[in-house]
């Protein structure tokens, strides 16, 4: 590159890098700083978190905006068109009871649709692990022509037996009367339905607040369409009735959304009263699990015999509590399920500090690299220390099983399995495919003079630099992971 004359000459100074004092954690963390995440941001379900966790719905809501518009429309024309004639020729009452349906009815369906229905949580990789062999135990020796039987097992309650299905998304054997949601890709406890006027799933904890959301729907449908054909009359008495509709046009839209739905909701209302009233839920209803058609002697177990003891369990009984815990923290040492796109889900090792732990000891203490001519290591060791046979002046070693010290070399083995399990920080350091070969050092006995170790022998700044840079590349590719 050319430079004039008078343009002074910049002089390009290097500084070197030093890893001998500084740690890893140290040149990551200024990086990037890990921002605690909850676990609903990583949940494997198909479902769509708002408000920090605190909200949960399934992923298909269309349905749940168009019930909330309907809901809304018509009560906002009647309040805005048929109660002022109301409230000022017939009572004020109307209005006010009107007011209360509408905000009962409005709570009850944020409150079925907002919450947990009752989802069950998903098997750990351990937990999958091992359920996976107490089945291929109890199935037995499989050959080549060998079919495996289907997975259940089968419970008695009240004398009834029962069978619980296998899970395989879940990887868990699902209660009594719990179903997989193929919508929401979950278990529910309690499995009722998929209500899409709703948006979410129906189970075990929010099945009263959605017959109760119906219920009340019922009323104020009839409640509406009844008060305001009885607006359309006063009306039409005195001014007739084309005026009537002239004064009113609401009314007409009113009516007709009234009519068309009502049918609807009092039927399903009505159907639910009769589950409640048997204790059953409408998926056992639609499949008939307790029809006398399947056997003689079947009988639905959960039932308490009495119409009035059911609705109140049903209705006035314990919620119990969401078992998954959406809106808490993810650990770092645990495994946590990744959500995908597909609904499958994978999990994510969080276990960095251990992985690090593993990987480079050398950052967690103060170990002492051996240098001079000796042989080199076969492949970089990640644990380096003296022979037990230090000089009286040197602190003593703890006792460490696998350390041996034969003749002038300093032996690091398994004694019980004969494997070698390192954790190697890159790829380079990958043993020779031949096999795990014993890591040999030599011992402090040939390394001191005259009772002392050499400072020089103990400590080589450029294998200490060299082994650290490594051991922050393995850490750079450990948090990538």
């Amino acid at each position: 590159m050319y430079l004039g004359l008078d343009e002074p000459v910049r002089e390009c100074q290097y500084n070197q890098i030093c890893t001998r004092n500084s740690l890893p954690m140290e040149t990551l963390g200024h990086k990037k700083k890990k921002i605690p995440r909850r676990k609903w941001q990583v949940f494997p379900g198909r479902n769509r978190f708002y408000c920090n966790g605190r909200v949960m719905m399934a992923r298909q809501t269309g349905v749940f905006y168009l019930t909330l518009v309907l809901i809304m429309v018509t009560s906002g024309l009647f309040f805005a068109f048929d109660c002022p004639f109301l409230a000022s020729n017939l009572t004020p009452a109307i209005p006010v009871i009107g007011g209360v349906l509408f905000f009962f009815v409005l709570g009850m369906l944020f409150r079925a649709s907002f919450s947990d229905p009752g989802v069950l949580p998903r098997a750990t990789p351990d937990e999958a692990a091992d359920l996976e062999r107490q089945i291929d135990a109890a199935n037995g020796p499989s050959g080549p022509g060998y079919r495996p039987p289907p997975r259940t097992r089968e419970v008695v309650i009240n004398g009834q037996t029962v069978k619980l299905k296998y899970c395989f998304t879940c990887k868990i054997f699902r209660p009594p009367r719990a179903s997989h949601c193929s919508l929401c890709d979950n278990c529910v406890e309690r499995f009722d339905h998929h209500c899409p006027w709703v948006g979410n799933c129906v189970g075990k904890r929010n099945y009263r607040f959605f017959y109760l959301f119906i219920l009340s729907l019922s009323f104020l449908t009839v409640f509406i369409f009844a008060f305001v054909i009885t607006h359309v009359i006063l009306r039409s008495n005195r001014t007739g009735f084309l005026s009537a509709l002239k004064d009113s046009p609401a009314s007409v839209l009113e009516v007709l959304v009234c009519f068309f739905s009502v049918w609807s909701i009092v039927g399903l209302s009505g159907f639910h009263t009769y589950l409640i009233s048997s204790n059953q839920t409408t998926n056992e209803d639609i499949k008939g699990s307790w029809s006398n058609k399947r056997a003689k002697d079947n009988y639905n177990p959960y039932s308490y015999g009495n119409i009035l003891t059911n609705c109140c369990a049903a209705l006035c009984g314990p919620l119990p509590p969401s078992l998954i815990d959406r809106r808490g923290f993810i650990q770092s040492d645990t495994p946590q399920p990744v959500s995908h796109s597909n609904g499958s889900s994978m999990y994510a090792a969080t276990q960095l500090h251990t992985h690090m732990a593993a990987a480079t000891p050398l950052l967690h203490s103060n170990p002492v690299m051996i240098g001079g001519g000796g042989p080199p290591f076969p492949g970089k060791s990640s644990l380096v220390v003296p022979c037990a046979s230090l000089a009286p002046s040197q602190p003593s070693l703890p006792s460490m099983p696998g350390l041996s010290c034969t003749g002038d070399m300093l032996t690091l083995r398994d004694p019980d399995t004969h494997c070698h399990h390192h954790h190697f920080a890159s790829p380079e350091e990958t043993p020779s495919p031949s096999g795990p070969m014993p890591l040999t050092l030599p011992c402090a006995a040939h390394m001191t003079h005259g009772g002392h170790i050499n400072p020089a022998q103990l400590y080589d700044p450029a294998s200490q630099d060299s082994l650290h840079e490594d051991s922050v590349r393995g850490l750079v590719k450990l948090s990538s992971v």
